[in-house]
């Protein structure tokens, strides 16, 4: 894929764990020519777990887009008047995120980016990562999945057995699913088989 023209926003949530996994998913956009934008929630800001720091993550995400990290709701706001974006991915997107954008709550600066990009009516692709996805929040994902200008990044069971409930992206099909949505078309399958080594 030719990202070249392009200015991808790239919004990470706190799915700690998964933080690994996309930081290669961020370099093949750049590599492909994108301008990639970071964004940021509060808890990828300041938390600190077992998978990493926070200095560590940010630093990382400054170092491959060399573009400034959007952290803060004001900061993210101006991206609806600019137009800035023409595709905005949230990966990892949690069941919280989920939750909030599901229900039109604008709360952290990767609610706002996809607030203003839904005003343009522009793309927002999600990489859902949530241990609840087949329970309380399989409702808030139905409401996004029939919702304009949401597009999902294939996903499927990540541990069937330990977490039955689980729903994680394939994170490796991140570009893909963006690259549908700028055609206004959702990549296909949608449900698909995802082992813990998928």
């Amino acid at each position: 894929m030719n990202w070249q023209g392009k200015t991808v926003g790239y919004a990470i949530t706190g799915s700690h764990c998964t933080f690994e996994e996309v930081m290669p998913v961020i370099s093949r956009f750049v590599a492909e020519g994108a301008n990639v934008v970071p964004i940021i929630s509060n808890s990828v800001l300041t938390t600190d777990t077992r998978f990493g720091t926070a200095q560590n993550w940010q630093k990382q995400l400054k170092d491959i887009t060399g573009n400034d990290i959007i952290s803060t709701i004001v900061e993210a706001e101006p991206l609806g008047p600019s137009k800035l974006l023409d595709v905005l991915v949230i990966a990892p997107c949690t069941g919280n995120t989920t939750s909030k954008l599901a229900n039109a709550m604008t709360d952290s600066p990767v609610l706002m980016a996809a607030k203003a990009q839904m005003r343009n009516q522009r793309p927002v692709v999600l990489a859902i990562s949530t241990n609840d996805g087949l329970g309380l929040n399989a409702a808030n994902i139905a409401k996004l999945l029939v919702a304009k200008y949401m597009y999902f990044v294939p996903f499927g069971q990540d541990d069937p057995v330990k977490k039955p409930n689980s729903l994680v992206a394939k994170m490796e099909l991140i570009p893909e699913a963006c690259w549908s949505a700028l055609d206004g078309k959702q990549l296909q399958p949608m449900i698909v088989e995802r082992s813990p080594q998928a």
